[in-house]
């Protein structure tokens, strides 16, 4: 099938494209005819990820931690019509609470929850019947982890949100979901020491968003059989007996 011409295809903006699930996210959905608008810190990888992807395609080079590349993106999407949203973003700084420097979990809480709130408030001012907003959560918002305890908050605060959202537009038409992956290789982080039963790959991830988007029939979507069954323990186990064996005790 011959993809539409540019200005007849649905806009799919994703943020944190450069690499990893976000990459994966804008290569599916320009394949599945989307015109993607890729965003994320660094100009030259997202000039060759959009320049690969086909013609019609752009890509916008902003740090969403910061006040000016946040609005300059919720702008943008105020003033496209953007069809659907992937809060994919996010930062992580492994560590105990207290060694952790403090500019460094601020600068989490900026990019995993303030700009996902920003950028999720623009696009459902503008959305229609028909589009949609998925945040790109965890696993660790369910079962947080010591050495991670921020970035398991953070994800936690995303996946409430987006179920509350999908509560309050799942009669509009609008669909809305968080994807709660669990440990997934990439570059920067290919976990080639864990199981590979609990390792996916960013495109794995990717299938599992778009299906359950495509259902929409959940506010969440847990991809991978083990880690469904992680998440299913860590809410059926008495709480402390879930954090304890996520601290190794």
């Amino acid at each position: 099938m011959t993809a539409p011409p540019t200005d007849e295809r649905p806009t799919a903006l994703v943020t944190g494209a450069s690499a990893g699930i976000g990459r994966a996210f804008a290569r599916r959905l320009a394949q599945g005819g989307y015109r993607v608008i890729a965003v994320a810190r660094d100009a030259e990888r997202l000039h060759t990820l959009t320049a690969g992807l086909g013609p019609g395609h752009g890509h916008l080079a902003v740090d969403l931690s910061t006040d000016q590349g946040l609005r300059r993106t919720a702008d943008l999407i105020a003033d496209t019509r953007v069809h659907l949203l992937v809060n994919n973003a996010a930062s992580a700084a492994a560590g105990t609470f207290t060694t952790t420097p403090l500019h460094r979990a601020e600068h989490m809480l900026r990019l995993n929850c303030h700009a996902l709130t920003v950028l999720s408030h623009a696009f459902l001012c503008q959305a229609r019947y028909g589009d949609a907003l998925l945040n790109v959560s965890s696993t660790l918002g369910y079962a947080p982890k010591p050495d991670l305890a921020v970035y398991s908050a953070t994800k936690a605060f995303t996946t409430t949100l987006t179920e509350a959202l999908w509560s309050a537009h799942r009669t509009s038409g609008i669909r809305v979901l968080a994807v709660c992956p669990g440990m997934t290789a990439t570059a920067s982080q290919p976990h080639r020491d864990a199981p590979a039963v609990l390792v996916q790959t960013p495109d794995q991830v990717v299938t599992a968003a778009l299906r359950a988007l495509h259902r929409s029939t959940r506010p969440t979507t847990v991809p991978g059989v083990a880690n469904r069954l992680f998440t299913l323990a860590s809410r059926l186990l008495p709480r402390r007996q879930t954090l304890t064996a996520l601290a190794g005790g």
